[in-house]
């Protein structure tokens, strides 16, 4: 919808007027913007920002000027079908030449896009009624494209019927002014990266846009610049001596084939990037030494390379100095990166999009992305918690706070502020939430965007948060189908399945655990009983993501009573985490185990035993810190030695 203000442009609109109708009057193109009632889905919504051009990889500020709108219902009044079944008055389409100002805010998202149409996350925003910039700094790659995303609309598919956000008032929508993007952005000039490979050398800009350094000496500095870039490159304070040689004999080589001194030091530096000492982490059998353990206290808690700082500052023989490098390693920006790769790996959050919610039985949460991305961003929002408030690790089983949004804090059925940045909110002490188990994450990445599966969510927890070993499966056992008509529950079906002693022996060590979870769907949203399609249930009305409406029933009763091994039994979540509190240690000691797998890239071993009740000894009287525990870890024989 083209607009000036909230003021339709049907010219616009029916291409009797250019877009750009105030061109010539500043005061009016500034008014001017294009309105959308949907999210950037399908052909006709996309509304990305393409007129770019990201000359090289680097940091570049995105300012954008927004505002929300509703469009108006068309001339309908309140009394008739409000589109939630279909009928032929259907007001949700809005009026294309009515609008008004809008009611309340909506979250935008901020996509990198690539020509073959892949979208990667970069920031998050709201945007309110009235127009403001939104600035944010991200990381953007050579060629991409910009893909704002009005999250919380309708994203309608071939054959939607309505509007899931529409109201009596209209139906929402977000207006883009303009968008401005600039950089590469540099903290200093030369930027860094000429000054990685060339130093305070002087440079010129050639006519195609190219920079030479300019050297007085160049086969002296050549070799001074090589020596430098190694010992940055192999992450040493003082690497072999004559390392460089060998990449000095490339440059050499270059230039005996015409190169200029620039391109003959690329050639070196290319010959040291390939380099076996660049592209893996080794160190000897033993104690390492302080370039060693600097890199692996880097690699643990910045995932990536020591700064020069952190090279001179370690200390074999003083683990003071160790503690103190931990520490400013915790406390800096870069630590995100730990937050992110740990929990990728540790609980699978790097397969959040493995599975996509069934557009049928799950089409409230088929297409939206907003809930996909506000889940890992509570995930992380709550680690990092712990980790900056040295929570105890039981905080893991339960937690009287967890980090939500609009999108999340609706989800779970509890009371919302607008806006897409995670909140932390305090829990009711009889909540079914906090913790890790019953994050929407979690417990959307145990399952498979159809259905749930005890034995799936329980082995999950058994091996993920009690640190149990789960032996795979026997061959010729066939694994449980899903029932999506709601014939038989999943309790029926694994009674059956567990009737076979070898199998029964098994299952009662995690299948209760995930009986604990049945009242959270794939996503995460509680439930009190199971979808179905196809079968007998009871109907429901309402309209999906995508517009359509629901074709789902809801069929048998969620039963969520279980045991665990040892005989103990429960009736819900709740009692589950009232069970799992009494195993304060075992929940610490599993965490120790991961990070340690993590910071190391080795399992634990049997002789490490020890060493984990010794981390584990140190910081009980944290209650188990979350922070204590890297510490400890840091500290422990297990990390210091190869």
């Amino acid at each position: 919808i083209p607009l000036i203000g909230t003021t339709p442009e049907p010219d616009v609109i029916r291409g009797l007027q250019p877009v750009t109708v105030g061109a010539s009057n500043p005061l009016l193109r500034e008014q001017e913007a294009f309105g959308f009632v949907s999210g950037t889905y399908t052909a006709t919504t996309k509304y990305d920002f393409t007129r770019m051009n990201i000359p090289v990889d680097g940091a570049y500020r995105i300012r954008m000027k927004t505002y929300t709108f509703m469009a108006g219902p068309n001339g309908a009044s309140g009394g008739e079908d409000h589109g939630l079944t279909g009928g032929r008055k259907a007001w949700w389409r809005p009026s294309r030449t009515v609008a008004f100002p809008g009611q309340r805010s909506e979250p935008i998202t901020l996509y990198a896009l690539t020509d073959a149409g892949d979208s990667r996350w970069l920031s998050a925003f709201d945007s309110y009624p009235e127009p403001s910039v939104s600035e944010t700094i991200v990381h953007l790659k050579t060629g991409e494209k910009i893909r704002p995303d009005a999250g919380r609309l309708v994203r309608t598919r071939p054959g939607w019927r309505g509007n899931p956000n529409a109201t009596p008032d209209g139906v929402p929508g977000v207006a883009f002014q303009w968008m401005e993007l600039e950089g590469p952005l540099h903290a200093s000039w030369p930027p860094e990266s000429y000054q990685a490979l060339f130093g305070d050398l002087p440079f010129e800009v050639g006519q195609d846009g190219e920079i030479n350094a300019v050297a007085c000496d160049p086969d002296r500095e050549a070799r001074e610049l090589l020596q430098d870039f190694v010992a940055r490159a192999f992450r040493s304070v003082d690497p072999t001596p004559g390392t460089e040689e060998r990449y000095f004999s490339l440059y050499l080589k270059a230039r005996e084939l015409g190169e200029d001194f620039t391109n003959a030091m690329l050639a070196a530096y290319t010959g040291v990037l390939c380099s076996t000492d660049f592209l893996f982490i080794g160190s000897i059998p033993g104690p390492l030494d302080s370039d060693a353990l600097a890199n692996r206290l880097s690699f643990f808690l910045w995932n990536g390379p020591p700064d020069e700082a952190l090279l001179k500052q370690i200390d074999p023989d003083n683990p003071a100095s160790l503690e103190q490098a931990t520490e400013r390693l915790l406390q800096d920006p870069s630590s995100q990166k730990f937050i992110h790769a740990f929990l990728d790996y540790w609980l699978d959050l790097k397969d959040i999009q493995a599975n996509a919610p069934d557009a049928d039985l799950y089409p409230d949460y088929y297409l939206d992305d907003l809930l996909t991305e506000s889940s890992v961003l509570e995930t992380r929002a709550f680690f990092r918690e712990l980790i900056a408030k040295d929570l105890p690790a039981l905080n893991l089983i339960h937690s009287e706070f967890a980090f939500l949004n609009e999108r999340l804090a609706n989800h779970y059925g509890l009371p919302a502020e607008e806006g897409v940045q995670p909140k932390r909110v305090a829990l009711k002490k009889n909540s079914d939430r906090g913790g890790l188990l019953t994050q929407s994450s979690v417990l959307r990445v145990t399952a498979n965007g159809t259905t749930t599966s005890p034995v799936i969510r329980g082995a999950w927890i058994a091996e993920r948060i009690l640190g149990k070993e789960i032996p795979p499966p026997p061959s010729g056992v066939p694994a449980i189908e899903p029932d999506i008509r709601g014939a038989k529950t999943i309790r029926e079906q694994l009674t059956r399945h567990s009737s076979n002693p070898s199998c029964a022996n098994c299952h009662k060590k995690f299948d209760g655990l995930g009986f604990a979870l049945e009242n959270y769907d794939i996503a995460g949203g509680w439930r009190d009983r199971y979808r179905a399609v196809g079968g007998e249930g009871d109907p429901v009305e309402g309209l999906g993501k995508n517009g359509h409406q629901f074709k789902f029933q809801l069929a048998a009763h969620v039963e969520s009573e279980g045991s665990l091994e040892n005989g103990e039994t429960f009736q819900d979540i709740r009692g589950l985490k009232e069970l799992l509190e009494k195993s304060e240690r075992q929940i610490a000691r599993n965490l120790v185990r991961q990070l340690i797998v993590y910071a190391t890239g080795a399992p634990v071993r049997f002789a490490d035993r020890l060493h984990v009740e010794q981390i584990l000894d140190r910081a009980e009287s944290s209650g188990y810190g979350v922070r204590t525990l890297i510490h400890e870890v840091v500290r422990s024989e297990v990390f210091r030695i190869q």
